[in-house]
């Protein structure tokens, strides 16, 4: 049998190339794509997600990012928040003694291999609509038509196709302004990465995790991808812009946060 080396070897580079690009895709995203135009799972699961539009007209929430400053942050206050938590938040929530009240995730490493601990998680799932395979859709488990590879942009519509941004906190401000949020605060975003290399890069950690609240967020043998900060930093203008121009507001609350896109506050201010 031909391996793919000893295949590439018998076509021609541009012909190699040109079916190499159109797998990628296909496998990537136009096969998401059209199983959304055509599946009725994806029919229920629109109107399902229109039942959240605007249905905190005028409130506050907060995102909780997963970084280390999460540590230093009274999560107790939160109590009577909305809070949307992102990718493996739930490891915080026995440890802090709190809970978000829905989880985000769209990260395809992330989701094949925790997508066990997070079907058990009794609260709202918004997940990217390549996860499938891994959840069936329900009242409680939303699917969102996520994609890496769109043209950048903010979309103000949750059930149609959102562009990812380089982080699952872009997504959760898309929500956020979908469900209808007027002040959007973020905390635990620090926006700081010890671990470095190119963008996007998948790699394994070999030990504790330095960049989480945990040690255990991406510990040893977790595959994951190196971060895009400059990426993200455009999508959080686009984010910043398109609330300005609602009059609606995003605000950064991380204590010791490395990002400098939005308007700064203290945290323990919020809640005198």
């Amino acid at each position: 049998m031909i391996d793919k080396n000893q295949l590439k070897q018998l076509i021609p580079d541009p012909l190699w190339k040109l079916g190499s690009d159109w797998y990628w895709s296909w496998f990537n995203r136009d096969r998401h794509l059209a199983a959304r135009i055509f599946s009725p799972v994806w029919m229920k699961n629109k109107k399902r997600l229109e039942a959240w539009r605007n249905r905190y007209w005028g409130e506050r929430c907060f995102v909780v990012g997963n970084g280390p400053s999460l540590r230093d942050t009274d999560l107790s206050k939160l109590k009577n928040e909305f809070t949307f938590g992102m990718n493996r938040i739930y490891l915080a929530f026995q440890d802090y003694d709190f809970i978000t009240s829905c989880l985000v995730s769209v990260n395809d490493l992330v989701l094949e291999q925790c997508h066990q601990d997070i079907r058990m998680l009794e609260l709202p799932k918004f997940l990217t609509w390549r996860s499938r395979r891994f959840f069936e859709a329900s009242e409680s488990t939303l699917f969102l038509d996520t994609d890496y590879t769109l043209p950048e942009s903010f979309n103000c519509d949750a059930t149609g196709r959102l562009f990812e941004g380089f982080t699952v906190t872009f997504v959760c401000l898309q929500l956020a302004y979908f469900i209808g949020f007027k002040q959007t605060i973020l905390i635990g975003v620090d926006h700081n990465f010890v671990s470095q290399g190119p963008a996007n890069t998948v790699v394994t950690s070999v030990g504790d995790d330095p960049n989480h609240f945990s040690p255990d967020y991406f510990g040893k043998g977790f595959r994951w991808q190196l971060p895009d900060l400059e990426g993200s930093e455009r999508a959080y203008q686009m984010a910043k812009d398109v609330y300005q121009e609602s009059d609606r507001e995003i605000l950064d609350a991380t204590v010791g946060g490395k990002l400098t896109v939005f308007p700064k506050v203290n945290y323990e201010s919020l809640f005198q």
